[in-house]
């Protein structure tokens, strides 16, 4: 009887420890020192969500510039988060990037892989830069904005590698896309 009181007792004391106060330590600790990332990195225009910073989104149209496929569900859909799991001879996977080949080529210049491929989570909200500028002609077209003023909002979004050496330089879309409506 007394192993079993000092089991039920220590089955308490760490799921009272492990399972509500630590949690509840490190929620308020992110809170006080990473409030905006703690709360989703949201973006806010005149007091309205429009978006995370950490989530892609759907952009359509020549005037935008276009994310990654998504394979999260219907679109960007945070609770379908998950790549397609296709294999690269998958006729389904060949079908969906030629489609995507077409919807974005521009010339005979080859498309960027990242513009016709999603990502393993299917939400990701970053380009490469290769991509960026490949899109910057379309826009600047659409929007009748000349191309260096295009050209120079996507270099002024890079966001280089993580201390010079982690991750590759990238581009945020819905940043780029909010600073470009900013312009007219």
């Amino acid at each position: 009887m007394k192993h079993l009181r000092t089991a039920l007792l220590y089955t308490i004391v760490s799921a009272l420890f492990l399972g509500l106060g630590y949690p509840l330590a490190m929620t308020a600790l992110a809170q006080w020192l990473f409030p905006r990332q703690a709360n989703g990195s949201l973006i806010l225009r005149d007091g309205k969500v429009i978006g995370s910073q950490l989530i892609g989104q759907d952009f359509s149209g020549p005037d935008y510039f276009h994310s990654r496929p998504s394979a999260a569900g219907n679109g960007y859909d945070a609770s379908a988060s998950g790549g397609s799991n296709l294999a690269p001879t998958n006729s389904a996977l060949i079908a969906r990037v030629e489609k995507s080949v077409a919807a974005e080529q521009v010339g005979t210049a080859k498309v960027p892989i990242d513009l016709v491929t999603a990502s393993a989570s299917g939400l990701d909200p970053d380009i490469t830069p290769a991509a960026a500028y490949y899109q910057a002609p379309r826009v600047a077209q659409a929007r009748h904005l000349p191309l260096a003023t295009v050209n120079a909002l996507v270099a002024s979004h890079i966001t280089p590698r993580q201390f010079g050496l982690l991750g590759e330089e990238r581009v945020n879309v819905l940043d780029l896309n909010l600073a470009l409506d900013q312009l007219h």
